[in-house]
């Protein structure tokens, strides 16, 4: 994918620090540019642990990195377990996905595809902090992000599925030697065999900044919960995990914003995730397509907030497959007259 030029003073799609118990929570220290980090984010010099050992120099146990890395609120929203610098720019991080996740379900014995999408956008956040000297108050501000999945391993095995993800960064802007923006690429393996492709790109804004982006947008009251379409007709079984409400016209829904929902809406924030504008893209096709669908690629351009406050409206129309049992659709999505995001999904039926 090319590069993608940065609209600073339009951002789309921003990850809010997840709030912090008790005071707001310090930047982490910067971590040297080369050699192992150390566990948990602290540094050697603090009494910290060299990477992969634990106080008792064995190999450290499985547990998820510090939450605030990845700003989620809940431990238990947390996929990512480790990471190590492997080369100049070059990351390994590991994570693990649920047999059984309460939103990210799976679709005819297969892991949600989305759930690789939230690896991914977890894994850009962890680096910026850890290896980018990034602080903890700064927002993420996501401009696009593609993913391709291979549905030969999405298999819901006989345990958790371990990943270990291979990410390169580049495009690498810096400001008082924090990184402001960057690219990340990455790779998701599973018992070796490549799960997944994604490419991502974000910029990092102080609070300050966001503060002037976003002007008195910070503190807006939702809309009023609009009716759920009906949950089989988007792939879901449950209405409160519905994020769309049908309209009078075909192929056009409105975005169905509920801020209580403990996933799509982990802590409080002053606009739209960007997770639930790529949920609403994926339920969006698989209403158009009547049918059920597996996500294979997705790829999305996020051009403004989206804000809570101002209906949203999703329309969507398919091409010719050129593939046997594939469809690709197109869906796009205005608020105020504006775009706000635009995605390509490549479906097949589970």
């Amino acid at each position: 994918m090319s590069a993608h030029t940065f609209q600073a003073h339009r951002p789309a799609l921003t990850t809010a620090p997840a709030p912090a118990a008790g005071s707001p929570a310090a930047a982490p220290a910067p971590l040297t540019a080369a050699g192992p980090r150390t566990a948990a984010g602290a540094s050697a010099a603090a009494g910290g642990v060299p990477a992969g050992r634990d106080a008792y120099a064995h190999l450290s146990l499985t547990r998820t990195v510090p939450k605030e890395f990845v700003h989620r609120a809940s431990v238990a929203e947390v996929l990512l377990t480790d990471w190590q610098r492997t080369g100049e720019d070059r990351f390994t991080v590991s994570a693990q996905w649920p047999r059984g996740h309460s939103f990210f379900t799976p679709i005819a014995g297969y892991h949600d595809p989305l759930i690789a999408a939230e690896t991914i956008r977890q894994s850009g956040l962890l680096l910026a902090h850890t290896e980018y000297g990034v602080p903890l108050d700064h927002s993420f501000v996501m401009h696009d992000l593609s993913i391709a999945v291979d549905p030969a391993h999405l298999r819901v095995g006989a345990a958790p599925a371990a990943l270990t993800i291979d990410v390169t960064c580049s495009d690498i802007t810096r400001r008082r030697g924090r990184a402001a923006s960057l690219r990340y690429t990455s790779t998701l393996r599973r018992d070796g065999h490549v799960l997944a492709r994604a490419d991502a790109s974000c910029t990092c804004t102080p609070p300050a900044v966001y503060q002037r982006l976003r002007g008195n947008r910070t503190h807006t009251t939702p809309l009023p919960l609009t009716a759920p379409t009906a949950p089989q007709t988007v792939g879901r079984t449950s209405p409160t995990d519905v994020v769309l409400t049908p309209t009078a016209h075909p192929h056009t829904w409105q975005l169905r914003t509920d801020t209580r929902h403990p996933v799509l809406f982990d802590h409080p924030v002053d606009h739209i995730p960007g997770m639930v504008l790529l949920e609403a893209a994926r339920q969006a096709t698989t209403a158009h397509l009547g049918h059920p669908t597996l996500p294979l690629t997705l790829t999305t351009t996020f051009t403004n907030y989206a804000e809570l406050d101002t209906p949203c409206h999703l329309q969507t129309h398919t091409t010719t497959p050129t593939t046997p049992g594939r469809h690709t659709t197109h869906i796009t999505c205005h608020q105020n007259n504006h775009p706000v995001f635009h995605s390509t999904i490549t479906t097949t039926t589970p």
